[in-house]
């Protein structure tokens, strides 16, 4: 999606199978768009009937049945007694292609946007599908601006343009039918103007689509601009970065602005030339028309609808060139959406199975490296962590430890050769990704949560969501007593992302969900990084007595790796050392080290708080 040298434009047709279930009513809009259309191009011929056989004497030039039916109701007499039916028959076809158009505009308005609901519904489906490794090389606020601006580029075309784009070929062809039978002198020189309009369009057709794209993507990268400062507003404040993310901003907007004035000042000039031309192709015309009728070549009511006809025909030549803009910016739309609904989703196996997983969780010589990384990120990892204990997992940053839990839960899957993950036997590149991510929970450092209450927050997706239950996988978190202190308890909103409550709240509020969850798996990735020691204390004793299955706990934190049954410590990726944690401070090495060095600063903060 990155690689503009692999884009390749993608046609607007490939929505064909989104109108599944709405083309009759695609069908009836242009029917009614062609019945409109000739009903709209009798009115000239009314006009010219009146003029050259009502009122003048020159013979009815009519279809056979319709001069018998003027024969019938009295002749020429009779209509010019009665020249009321002349306008009555005027009226008759601007209602009939009212009417039409009227039809025609509520067919597809239905059409178009149960189209574009599926498209909608389409995208943010697929887009659920999605490896976590293609979320993580895609900047959110790129991807949500082609999911609106792009849709509704795509919506607008196809509710406006597209039977613009019918109607405006219809009424070309229409036009120049009617000119030729009544002279074929001044229909070759309306002619003449069409293809030099066409080649101009086409022109600003190639243009418009190339400028469109930069501007495109222009506008995406300032999406995701703001995107990152709404969502890092804590961050902005806390630095002090207003200033230089105004900066920013102002910097991405200008160049925004630029593409657009650009893009505009291109579509000007074509609209101007486009102006140009149709209103030197009026004037010539009117000078050809008035000289043929001045040599008795052509008949006062031929001139008269000749001009109409002419008149109606320069617009939507004229039209073309805006069409075809609009063309060209709705296929580069299709080819960003596209981009999108062409990236492969997670496919399991066709023999993938849903076993149970509360077995034994076997790390077997795993390696593992990121696409984006030169060195492997863990080498040769093996550990086994016996059904119902608790593992734990020490490491320094960068040492591959949420790596091995993003592994175990297949956002990451092990390269073939590169060892394998097992839950109790079963290789989990085997197991379905829905049942394996359903029994594994896991708790995150920076854990996200939703702009909803504290119920709802905690109760999200568990079977049961009443009160009781929520307080008491709350008080397990020991969160239920923070909770209670808000004025609306339990129903209080908690902001976009838990922005209105602290870290250290925010991840009890996530420990809590998880563990509503009852999943067989439970994984703790520093999620206890920002609470105090009393409380870390108070989780970890809550959880061993009333939580039962496999636990993984990943910390910097010595004390809450203690009572963990086996301690893995990683160094580089690989496994430095393993065993229990009366079995690790007494051999050298960085566990060793790192409890020294928290045991001696818990003492001098024990120290400096007696002073």
């Amino acid at each position: 999606m990155n690689d503009k040298a692999k884009t390749k434009k993608v046609s607007i047709l490939r929505f064909y199978p989104f109108t599944k279930g709405f083309r009759l009513r695609f069908v009836l809009a242009l029917v009614t768009v062609v019945v409109g259309v000739v009903a709209n191009y009798m009115t000239p011929q009314v006009i010219r009937v009146t003029v050259d056989s009502v009122i003048g004497d020159v013979p009815f030039n009519l279809p056979g049945p319709m001069v018998d039916f003027i024969q019938f109701i009295g002749g020429r007499e009779a209509l010019r007694q009665h020249i009321v039916l002349c306008a009555a028959a005027a009226l008759l076809f601007a209602v009939i292609s009212g009417a039409a158009n009227y039809a025609s505009r509520m067919n597809l308005a239905r059409s178009c946007e149960g189209t574009v609901a599926r498209i909608r519904d389409t995208l943010f489906a697929h887009i659920q599908k999605l490896p976590y490794a293609w979320h993580n090389t895609h900047k959110t606020g790129d991807i949500i601006q082609r999911c609106t601006q792009d849709v509704e580029l795509i919506r607008a075309f196809v509710s406006e343009q597209l039977m613009e784009v019918i109607r405006t070929v219809l009424l070309i062809v229409v036009s120049l039918v009617l000119m030729f039978t009544m002279n074929v002198q001044l229909s070759l020189l309306v002619t003449a103007f069409i293809p030099v309009v066409l080649l101009l369009s086409i022109v600003f057709y190639i243009i418009v689509g190339k400028r469109f794209q930069v501007a495109d993507e222009t506008e995406g990268a300032l999406t995701a601009l703001v995107q990152e400062n709404l969502t890092g507003v804590r961050v902005v404040r806390a630095f002090g970065r207003e200033r230089y993310e105004i900066d920013l901003f102002n910097k991405k907007n200008n160049e925004f602005t630029d593409c657009w004035v650009r893009l505009s000042g291109i579509m000007s000039l074509d609209w101007s030339l486009g102006d140009f031309m149709a209103g030197f192709q009026v004037l010539a015309v009117i000078v050809a028309g008035v000289y043929l009728v001045s040599k008795n070549q052509l008949t006062a009511g031929e001139f008269l609808a000749f001009t109409a006809y002419n008149s109606m025909l320069v617009w939507p030549v004229r039209n073309l060139g805006r069409l075809l803009s609009e063309l060209s910016k709705t296929s580069i739309s299709t080819t960003r959406l596209f981009e999108i609904l062409d990236a492969p989703e997670e496919q399991d196996t066709p023999d993938a199975v849903e076993p149970d997983l509360t077995g034994d969780i076997v790390f077997d010589h795993v390696s593992f490296g990121y696409p984006d990384s030169e060195t492997g990120v863990l080498q040769d990892v093996s550990v086994t962590v016996k059904a119902g204990t608790t593992l734990g997992i020490l490491g320094a940053t960068g040492s591959g430890k949420s790596t091995l839990m993003y592994l175990l839960d297949r956002l990451y899957d092990v390269p073939e050769g590169q060892g394998a993950i097992t839950i109790g036997g079963v290789d989990i590149r085997r197991i379905r990704r829905e049942h394996l991510r359903k029994n594994i929970g896991i708790v995150l450092q920076e854990p996200f949560l939703f702009s909803k209450t504290f119920r709802e927050s905690i109760a999200d997706g568990a079977a049961r969501d009443d009160l009781k239950t929520v307080r008491h996988y709350a008080k397990l978190a020991v969160i239920d007593d923070a909770i209670e202190n808000f004025v609306q308890g339990y129903e209080t909103p908690i902001g976009e992302r838990g922005v209105t409550i602290s870290g250290g709240q925010k991840q009890r509020v996530a420990i809590a969900r998880m563990l509503m969850q009852d999943t067989p798996i439970k994984i703790f990735d520093d999620s206890l990084s920002a609470v105090d020691m009393e409380t870390d204390l108070k989780i970890r004793q809550s959880i061993q007595e009333n939580v039962h299955g496999t636990t993984i706990l990943i910390a910097h934190r010595i004390a809450t790796l203690m009572n963990a049954d086996q301690i893995l410590v990683l160094d580089h990726g690989r496994v430095a050392q393993q065993g229990t944690h009366r079995q690790l401070i007494q051999q050298e090495g960085i566990y060793k080290r790192i409890y020294e060095m928290q045991s001696g600063a818990a003492d001098e903060s024990a120290g400096g708080a007696d002073l």
